[in-house]
């Protein structure tokens, strides 16, 4: 309410509608009666031009949303070694690639599950893309299981097959489930259990929550691609269109 009260006085003032005869001296303050006259001013106007409301809010949304832009963009680029090159985050498309993009997602997210096959996909077909996995559950025990699961299946080289398999598991993200799929893309299930363990894969998980803190990421799947933060699962024509954008830029 504040904000539609500032917004409308600030309209009415730039309308002239606040014109009022001098009723007070330089410096003192309006009376209550007309403070009431501003007040029945501004509320006469905006009974007779209600569209003005929805236009300032418009309005502040578009600049609020290009200053949240700015600042992440200007976060990416502070940030950049650490999202491109930490050391020990996965690894995927084409590892020699000159672009990257970098994905934050939760295997227990039914938005990450419904792009992941397709993005792969994509990526592999456009040949030129270099991907870095940020793996970030932040929706439950499951989500950090399979996390550090996807983590340590990358001691032994099956990063984005573990990746694929699991973004497929439908139902709950057990720990018997996460294991099959584990089994069933040729790890060794034991070796797996040891390295989740690790105090490394816990710590590559602390820091993607602080990268994703930094970055005013809140919820997945998140991509940056070149400078723009890209959140929710987009059409991947879309998204790949963004890819190509940025490319060229």
């Amino acid at each position: 309410m504040t904000l539609l009260r500032h917004a409308a006085a600030a309209l009415c003032l730039a309308a002239g509608l606040l014109a009022l005869p001098a009723v007070a001296p330089a410096g003192e303050a309006l009376s209550d009666t007309q403070m009431q006259a501003v007040d029945q001013r501004i509320h006469d106007y905006l009974m007779a031009h209600p569209e003005v409301i929805i236009e300032s809010l418009q309005a502040y949304d578009q600049q609020r949303s290009q200053a949240e832009a700015a600042q992440q963009k200007q976060a990416i680029a502070d940030l950049r070694e650490e999202l491109l090159h930490a050391p020990g985050d996965p690894v995927g498309g084409n590892p020699q690639a000159g672009f990257t993009v970098v994905e934050f997602f939760d295997y227990h997210c039914p938005y990450c599950k419904a792009v992941a096959a397709d993005f792969l996909d994509a990526v592999k077909k456009d040949g030129n893309v270099r991907v870095v996995f940020k793996d970030f559950p932040i929706l439950g025990d499951s989500s950090v299981f399979a996390a550090k699961a996807a983590l340590a299946a990358d001691k032994q080289g099956r990063y984005v097959a573990f990746y694929r398999a699991v973004m497929a598991l439908k139902g709950d993200l057990s720990e018997e489930a996460v294991f099959r799929a584990a089994k069933a893309q040729g790890l060794d299930v034991e070796r797996l259990k040891q390295d989740m363990a690790a105090p490394e894969i816990a710590q590559r998980i602390s820091r993607n929550y602080d990268l994703a803190r930094a970055l005013g990421i809140h919820g997945t799947p998140a991509f940056i691609i070149g400078d723009e933060l890209v959140p929710g699962a987009l059409p991947m024509s879309e998204l790949m269109a963004k890819v190509e954008q940025h490319r060229k830029g």
